[in-house]
């Protein structure tokens, strides 16, 4: 029995011309969106504001902050000043009324909002778990706004062409985590 590949033909060109799955997770609908919508591990949350050394009298400003849990943190265990920007309405919705419910209202306030478009001149650290492209696209934005004594912590996800002045590894539930931090000044 001969066995011929040329009934294979047109599966082999449509998987060599389908998009690897990396690029398919970099797709959105909307193109402003800069990651899947996946929630920083409450351990590496805190983590990150420690790394920062956020303080009382900071402002953390968390874009992409979804449900909340990073701007929460840094109001009720550092006494911080948070703002979160969300894009997708139905997250912005909930994260708007779990702060209200917390009482941090008067600590934290939820933007519905683009973080590509976001004024971030008020913040002392910028937190993200964005993707590394949506980080690239956000470095204009951050060396526009941001002064020269604001920290960004980035999990898992490096901002190209930064040198950070910290990298924590650590290791929750069984998944490795990085954390990176930079410092507007040693950039």
């Amino acid at each position: 029995m001969k066995f011929s590949f040329s009934g294979l033909a047109p599966l082999l060109v449509c998987l060599a011309l389908a998009p690897a799955p990396a690029a398919l997770a970099q797709r959105y609908t909307d193109p402003d969106t800069l990651a899947p919508a996946y929630p920083t591990p409450q351990t590496i949350v805190e983590h990150m504001l420690a790394l920062a050394q956020v303080k009382r009298g900071d402002t953390v400003y968390d874009l992409g902050c979804g449900d909340g849990r990073i701007v929460i943190t840094a109001a009720q265990m550092f006494g911080a000043h948070a703002v979160g920007i969300e894009i997708r309405r139905d997250i912005y919705e909930t994260t708007l009324g779990k702060v209200a419910s917390l009482g941090l209202a008067d600590q934290v306030k939820i933007v519905h909002g683009n973080a590509l478009k976001a004024d971030l001149s008020p913040a002392d650290v910028v937190t993200l778990y964005l993707l590394t492209s949506s980080n690239e696209r956000l470095k204009p934005v951050l060396e526009k706004y941001l002064k020269p004594n604001a920290r960004v912590v980035s999990h898992d996800f490096e901002i190209r062409g930064w040198k950070p002045v910290k990298v924590d590894k650590m290791v929750v539930d069984g998944r490795p985590h990085m954390i990176y931090l930079y410092r507007m000044d040693a950039k």
